[in-house]
């Protein structure tokens, strides 16, 4: 009987773990945009985690198969535009060129575009972690978004 008790307290705490009670508005995270110049693009929402719901889905090079890839010029600045409150604290950006990966250095909300000519694809992670409380996020998405540097 202990272990049958045991287990549930292990199983309860495994589940409220990492969980928020703050929700989060909206049913699914904010739109993410990229602005090279003075044009605005979508991104594309891959997997999250949003109010007690998550979804998976396949990596950027998948999810954006068949998709135009976005014109940029080399070394050109790219910004991430999110008409969301509050903001992710916490973002991470992977670039994906002939299977290769590398994290991408992001500053003042955005990143330079590759000097190389190709096509790259990108994976921009996001969460919003709590303030206080370490490990607690109240949600995370990944945006998928492809460049051709020509």
């Amino acid at each position: 009987m202990n272990k049958c008790l045991f287990i549930l307290v292990v199983l309860f705490g495994l589940t409220i773990m990492g969980c928020s009670k703050e929700r989060m508005s909206g049913e699914k995270p904010p739109e993410v945009y990229i602005k090279i110049g003075n044009e605005k693009y979508e991104t594309k929402l891959g997997t999250y985690c949003w109010n007690g719901t998550c979804a998976d889905t396949a990596g950027p090079v998948e999810l954006l198969k068949g998709k135009e890839p976005i014109n940029v010029n080399p070394g050109e600045k790219i910004s991430f535009i999110m008409d969301y409150e509050p903001k992710p604290n916490e973002f991470h950006l992977i670039q994906i060129s002939e299977s290769k990966e590398n994290e991408v250095l992001v500053k003042e909300n955005g990143f330079s575009a590759p000097t190389q000519k190709g096509v790259y694809y990108y994976s921009y992670g996001v969460w919003w972690m709590d303030e206080k409380e370490e490990n607690l996020s109240h949600g995370d998405a990944f945006y998928a978004f492809v460049l051709v540097v020509k």
